[in-house]
């Protein structure tokens, strides 16, 4: 799995922030971005998103390009704004049961 340098936080709805820590990830939330909501700027960031999948980009460009995609459509959260009962993780968390 391709991970990020520091992931992304982006607000999927008013109360539920995403934390995108990965390449796989950012195109899962890529994907299920409503197709009457997209645009030129979603194709392109999807499009470089795959690129880097593929090994064709560094990571670092596919991040770039997610966070450009985010600040655009004004879902990008900054850091210290998240409180972390506020993010949703995709993975289980990392907790083990006593």
């Amino acid at each position: 799995m391709k991970m990020f340098d520091r992931p992304l936080y982006l607000r999927e709805r008013k109360d539920l922030i995403l934390e995108i820590t990965n390449l796989d990830d950012a195109i899962d939330f890529l994907e299920e971005w409503s197709k009457g909501d997209r645009d030129i700027i979603h194709d392109a960031t999807l499009k470089t998103c795959y690129l880097a999948h593929d090994g064709h980009k560094p990571l670092q460009v596919a991040r770039d390009a997610l966070r450009a995609f985010a600040k655009k459509k004004g879902i990008l959260v900054k850091t210290p704004a998240v409180a972390p009962w506020m993010i949703k993780a995709k993975s289980g968390g990392g907790r083990l049961s006593p």
